[in-house]
């Protein structure tokens, strides 16, 4: 989650309408410069990290002057509830911390910016990459107490003491048995017991019980959980160093199909959603999307669509930045 936050985080911004892209505009200041103790990718990190943790990410727009927020915030989703209408659209928000709660009045131009990931069972909140990865967690969670446990009991699977016991004597007493388990406590648990030798004495034989770490294949059943989750959020386990996938032939085809089909959807859909309220707000139509020409993954491919499409003859200048993505360029710009 961490290493999409990031990366999706670092990606430029552009702010365009029909006509021109903005170099400055109040709009893109503010995404710039959200809050006093945020900048734009500090803003971003966190809120696509609420959008990956739960499924949902707020945006709180605070004070105005000319139709422009002075700051944007993100609000914790475990906060937030959304208050539904009659119609079942939301009418409100309600952020509840400290015993007390703040309603936002949605019925408007709402001051709530509401991102959602889509939930086929639920309308008003969104669907966590978490909870698809929910069982493969307590997989990986459980594994990795198992190996912590058996580093902490000197790396060997458990066993048992018996007692033989001498003739006419079937157990042992009290006092042995208290002095057999403090034995155990302070001189064979633990790792800095660890291959520590066991005397035992009195009839006393060790059975080891279990199966060995070899045959439990902890560390595989933790690798084939930690795939599971990587794939839940769309990251290539080859990025995280997860060994034996071999989708990809190389650490850069994983790295450029990690931006194309997870990092780039998620930037470009939460910028056109917060660029579309924020215009809303302001009375601007005007579009907020990620700079595909500044992104060094895509360098090789964005360099074949220039090629490409420049070799086009029977495209216009025009039609040529459409398809780049770029806006119509004033009457006196275009070349002749």
């Amino acid at each position: 989650m961490k290493l999409i936050a990031e990366a999706a985080a670092a990606l430029p911004l552009v702010l365009q309408d029909k006509m021109q892209r903005f170099e400055s505009h109040p709009i893109l200041g503010l995404v710039n410069a959200p809050n006093a103790a945020q900048g734009r990718a500090e803003l971003y990190e966190a809120l696509f990290g609420q959008l990956l943790l739960s499924g949902d990410a707020y945006v709180e727009a605070v004070g105005a002057e000319n139709g422009v927020p002075l700051e944007l915030h993100v609000l914790r989703s475990d906060r937030m509830s959304v208050v539904p209408g009659a119609d079942g659209w939301p009418v409100a928000y309600e952020y509840a911390v400290g015993g007390r709660k703040h309603r936002f009045d949605a019925s408007g131009l709402s001051p709530v910016c509401h991102i959602k990931n889509f939930h086929p069972q639920d309308d008003h909140y969104g669907f966590s990459p978490m909870q698809a990865a929910a069982m493969a967690l307590d997989v990986h969670n459980s594994a990795s107490r198992w190996s912590k446990a058996l580093l902490d009991n000197a790396a060997r699977p458990s066993g048992a003491i018996v007692y033989k016991g001498a003739e006419g004597q079937g157990s042992l007493s009290s006092d042995q048995y208290d002095r057999l388990v403090n034995e155990m406590e302070s001189h064979h648990q633990g790792a800095r017991n660890a291959g520590r030798p066991m005397l035992l004495e009195g009839g006393l034989d060790w059975k080891p019980m279990g199966f060995s770490p070899s045959d439990m294949e902890f560390q595989k059943t933790k690798e084939s959980a930690a795939r599971e989750i990587a794939l839940a959020f769309g990251v290539p386990p080859m990025l995280l160093g997860i060994q034996g996938d071999a989708t990809y032939a190389n650490y850069q085809e994983a790295n450029r199909a990690f931006y194309r089909l997870t990092v780039l959807p998620l930037a470009t859909r939460v910028s056109a959603t917060v660029g579309h309220w924020l215009s809303t707000l302001t009375g601007e139509e005007v579009s907020l999307k990620p700079d595909l020409d500044q992104v060094p993954a895509l360098s090789a491919e964005r360099d074949a669509q220039w090629a490409r499409v420049a070799r086009a003859d029977f495209l216009t200048v025009e039609e040529k930045r459409a398809l780049l993505g770029l806006p119509a360029q004033a009457d006196g710009d275009l070349d002749e």
